[in-house]
């Protein structure tokens, strides 16, 4: 169980890692009059309430398609998304 919590972690921490999220928390954050606590636990709960709503549509999916193809379409996804960012530019 801890093996899968941190990859679960890594993997989300990875992907965060200037997101747009973030740079969205740090420019909330930058605001002299914001608290910096208020914008923490507003990023934490909103991010926490997305990762709900990935759980529950992934335990829904789950019941209909079976992991394997779930993994190797969101890797086909990603590398998708990706030729498309390097094409557009």
């Amino acid at each position: 169980m801890l093996k899968a919590f941190l990859t679960v972690f890594a993997t989300v921490f990875l992907a965060e890692i200037g997101d747009k999220t973030q740079l969205a928390t740090m420019l909330f954050a930058a605001e002299a009059k914001t608290s910096k606590w208020l914008v923490f636990a507003a990023a934490s709960a909103a991010l926490v309430c997305a990762a709900a709503v990935g759980v529950l549509v992934g335990a829904q999916i789950e019941r209909f398609v079976s992991p394997r193809t779930l993994k190797v379409v969101a890797g086909i996804g990603f590398i998708a998304i990706g030729v498309w960012t390097l094409i557009s530019r």
